[in-house]
């Protein structure tokens, strides 16, 4: 013996808690990204959440069904005619936003309509 200390292999116990030790800050950050990312991204609007995708795809739809409306009521109409009046524009439109395959006419798409016909 030479008056060197003697070194113990480290247990179980002790190689974990060093490990932890080392790991620790990682994941509290991991921890607090997993909560704080989803609330920071959506109070910033880079979310998009199921509410407003649908009501983007009901407007294009609605602006398609508008445009294809408003062609087929001009065909209807004598060519150089002026513009209707409201009344006659909304009856027009009333007429021709039926689309094919559906019963009735959807009340957005006769105001649209109406709208294009106007300009």
């Amino acid at each position: 013996m030479t008056g060197q200390p003697v070194t113990r292999p480290a247990t179980m116990m002790q190689t974990a808690a060093a490990k932890w030790a080392e790991w620790k800050p990682i994941a509290i950050g991991v921890a607090i990204g997993l909560i704080a990312g989803p609330i920071v991204s959506g109070f910033s609007g880079f979310q998009i959440r199921t509410s407003t995708a649908e009501a983007a795809s009901r407007a294009g739809i609605i602006e398609q069904q508008a445009i294809f409306c408003a062609e087929r009521a001009r065909g209807t109409m004598p060519a150089g005619a002026a513009v209707p009046e409201w009344n006659a524009r909304n009856e027009l439109a009333r007429n021709w936003a039926i689309m094919p395959g559906a019963a009735t006419a959807d009340s957005e798409v006769i105001y649209a309509c109406s709208g294009k016909l106007a300009g």
